[in-house]
């Protein structure tokens, strides 16, 4: 049945568009970009800020572009002087209820506000300053994010955000009129609220009137002082996007220049979360397996699904709603956490540095990596595993301060020990990506054969939808798995919270048919986390996973199994997967948390 077409013109210019389409799409389709502050292409519509108003030939109002359905024979007009001097006036009422802090605000020059009241040329001095006589306080009692409601323009991003991708509402409008505002429940400080601290709001936040907590200066006084030895990990996710932030496109592989601009910021040690990432797997798919062997062949009451811990956001997402079957989560520690009890144990005896000298620096996607490394589970070193988690925009910024030309750095390397990985731990970027991970490491110890998948690429798990499963069945095992002869694993792969719900309703009810579930808080994984720069859409989130994906296919090894240094590690330090050592310093319990 052939799709309906709608047929209008739009700014002269005939076009067809199918039916439901809204003038805001019908408008980007004929390459005319009409304004809006309070649309983003992964929530539903609100119409709140009334930007993208347009001007309709028979139409009394001006109606907004991203709620009006095209409809038959049409006449839209984009850029007509009444639709101009409408924005202008909307322009000119947002701006006099917002802080004018925008030379130094941390959202300058990638602020939505900023650029609207830049093109349409709004004077300050058009309306009165309406925040004159207001006393804000900026909210920084979160390790993660930072709120500063003299910024916010109501658009309710966030709220939606919250709401529709999370499920959490941390984030609510009160009050009316003049009087509205978003807040928390009971306007409490964001630490003190149900918050999984994933950061989303702060990417679809059109001003900075929420942004990560910065640890910009901490890190550079570390990397001042001669008595500390500062080692830093970057994340799969970040060599990606950190392009984007120093003029590249969406989607281009920075790993070799990033390593380069991290050793002429001045760190000692230039390592990699992809070594941990490829540690995680090992500890992670033994587990697996060991519950499975618990479950099934000493009938133990043993947690199944097994599901994974890497996404702090996801974590304690599950402490609030959920933690009554926090059994099920996975006992690992994410690759972060990994790599900075490891930092301040063997990798500081490795170099013979004083642990008390080590300053753990982390360059994350994520938001929720500076709670989880304040986490007070997080010191089986004796100290605190990681001291600073930056996110990528930070690092951004930090390159630029250091004026260094990004473009023209030559590719380096990852220093040794803990600088070497595998596709396998790139891959822990996108969404499926650990799941992937595990499978080529489990499937292989129980058969010793390759996964059965094109060239070590496991495609149902990837892709962008919310839910995805897949299975794989395990036959001519190895002797010491006969128990698992036969038995088809089953596998699925949640990102977002909202999608986590979903995954989490089966199991409350006991309906649950999986043996192993991955969950990102984040949408698409880490590779759309709440630190990642700014747009992060839906295209710029599919171009990164390419990416991601390009980068595992270019690896010479490609099984967290088969990394040098991780076996290395096992043989020098650690023994074996779930081994004494391993489980001090490797795993951790996760805790119940109020949901009010």
């Amino acid at each position: 049945m052939s799709e309906k077409m709608i047929h209008l013109v739009i700014d002269g210019n005939k076009t067809s568009v199918p039916e439901g389409t809204t003038l805001l799409e019908a408008a980007k389709a004929e390459n005319v970009k009409v304004p809006t502050l309070c649309h983003h292409e992964d929530l539903c519509i609100a119409g709140n800020c009334r930007v993208c108003v347009v001007e309709v030939d028979g139409w009394r109002v001006l109606p907004a572009a991203c709620a009006t359905p095209a409809m038959e024979g049409m006449v839209v007009y984009t850029n007509s002087p009444q639709v101009r001097r409408a924005r202008k006036d909307i322009l000119g009422l947002l701006v006099s209820e917002h802080s004018s802090q925008c030379t130094t605000c941390y959202r300058s020059t990638s602020c939505e506000l900023q650029d609207l009241a830049s093109e349409y040329n709004i004077d300050n001095e058009i309306y009165i300053n309406l925040l004159k006589n207001e006393d804000y306080v900026v909210d920084r009692s979160s390790w993660a994010i930072e709120k500063d409601n003299s910024k916010c323009i109501r658009c309710q991003r966030c709220v939606r955000t919250c709401a529709e991708l999370q499920k959490v509402n941390a984030l609510d409008v009160i009050y009316k009129g003049a009087d509205m505002k978003v807040t928390t429940f009971f306007d409490n400080p964001m630490s003190e609220v149900v918050c999984t601290t994933c950061g989303q709001c702060i990417n679809r936040c059109p001003t900075g009137a929420l942004t990560e907590r910065r640890y910009i200066d901490e890190i550079w006084e570390a990397i001042g002082d001669p008595e500390k030895h500062v080692v830093v990990q970057t994340a799969p996710a970040v060599r990606v996007a950190l392009g984007e932030m120093l003029g590249y496109e969406p989607g281009v592989r920075v790993t070799g220049k990033m390593a380069a601009a991290l050793k002429h910021l001045g760190f000692d040690s230039v390592l990699d979360t992809d070594f941990a990432a490829d540690l995680t797997i090992m500890e992670e798919a033994h587990e697996l397996l060991d519950r499975l062997k618990r479950k099934l062949v000493d009938g133990e009451d043993i947690p199944i699904p097994m599901m994974t811990s890497c996404s702090p956001g996801w974590i304690k997402f599950i402490e609030h709603m959920y933690p009554d079957h926090l059994g099920h989560v996975s006992s690992c520690k994410s690759p972060q956490q990994m790599f900075g009890a490891l930092a301040k144990t063997y990798y500081a005896k490795r170099i013979g540095v004083d642990p008390k000298n080590i300053v753990s620096v982390s360059v994350m996607p994520c938001s929720a990596k500076k709670f989880e490394a304040n986490r007070r589970e997080m010191n089986d070193s004796g100290h605190q595993d990681i001291d600073l988690v930056c996110t990528t925009r930070e690092l951004g910024h930090m390159i630029r301060q250091a004026g260094i030309d990004f473009k023209k750095l030559k590719n380096s390397k990852f220093d040794k020990f803990m600088g070497d990985s595998t596709g396998a731990a790139v891959i822990f970027g996108a969404t499926g990506g650990v799941m992937e991970a595990a499978l080529r490491t489990a499937y292989e110890v129980v058969t010793g054969r390759e996964v059965p998948f094109d060239g070590l690429n496991i495609a149902p798990v990837r892709g962008m939808e919310g839910v995805r499963e897949a299975a794989v069945k395990l036959e001519n095992v190895l002797p010491e798995w006969s128990f698992l002869e036969g038995v088809e694993l089953r596998v699925a792969v949640a990102h977002g919270l909202t999608n986590a719900s979903q995954v989490m309703e089966e199991i409350v009810i006991g309906d649950s048919p999986y043996h192993f579930i991955e969950i990102m808080a984040c949408p698409s994984g880490c590779i759309g986390g709440g630190g990642q720069p700014i747009p992060t859409n839906a295209e710029i989130r599919q171009k990164r996973a390419e990416a991601i994906y390009t980068e595992d296919e270019k690896m010479k090894v490609r099984k967290s199994h088969e990394n040098p240094e991780v076996i290395e590690l096992y043989k020098d330090f650690l023994g074996k997967p779930l081994g004494e050592v391993s489980h001090h310093l490797l795993h951790t319990k996760y805790t119940r948390r109020e949901r009010v």
